[in-house]
């Protein structure tokens, strides 16, 4: 590894650890001629994967994407940084061991919506408001009234 400071291209390694829930290994490393110390960080490369969209087009995976998304969906929630991270890394852990080079929007939302729905309602349905674009109240009534099923055999004694 070529130290950032003066170049030079030997280093010894003074620390490792495992972060991003295992994928990456943070490295603290000191450079043998000039003694500075700085960090690099070791990740498995993932395959290329193209997402197809609804017009059928394509364009490569972006998780900032899916974070931005969510962080609409939680705005003014009671959702953690940490938990939005959390989603996250499931959902692209999700995609890229589906072991596909092409996924669809549509399997993307509906693995966000299944996280958010376990997570915050409100949350939920703002992001299916936009992911299933409700045109009128009716349809968005109809989802509220879905998801009040669904809680129902949850909360019974």
């Amino acid at each position: 590894m070529r130290c950032p400071v003066c170049g030079f291209e030997d280093c010894k390694v003074l620390d490792s650890r495992p972060v991003k829930e295992g994928n990456s290994i943070r490295r603290k490393r000191e450079c043998i001629q000039c003694g500075k110390r700085f960090t690099t960080y070791e990740t498995i490369e993932q395959p290329t994967l193209l997402v197809i969209k609804k017009d059928q087009s394509r364009e490569l995976f972006d998780e900032n994407k899916i974070r931005n998304g969510i962080i609409a969906a939680c705005h003014k929630r009671p959702v953690s940084a940490a938990d939005i991270e959390a989603i996250v890394s499931r959902v692209e852990q999700a995609v890229f061991n589906s072991m596909q080079e092409e996924v669809t929007t549509r399997q993307i939302g509906e693995m966000i919506m299944e996280e958010l729905r376990r997570l915050d309602e409100v949350a939920y349905i703002r992001f299916a408001s936009v992911y299933r674009q409700f045109t009128d109240l009716s349809t968005f009534l109809k989802e509220m009234s879905r998801l009040q099923t669904e809680q129902k055999p949850d909360k019974a004694p």
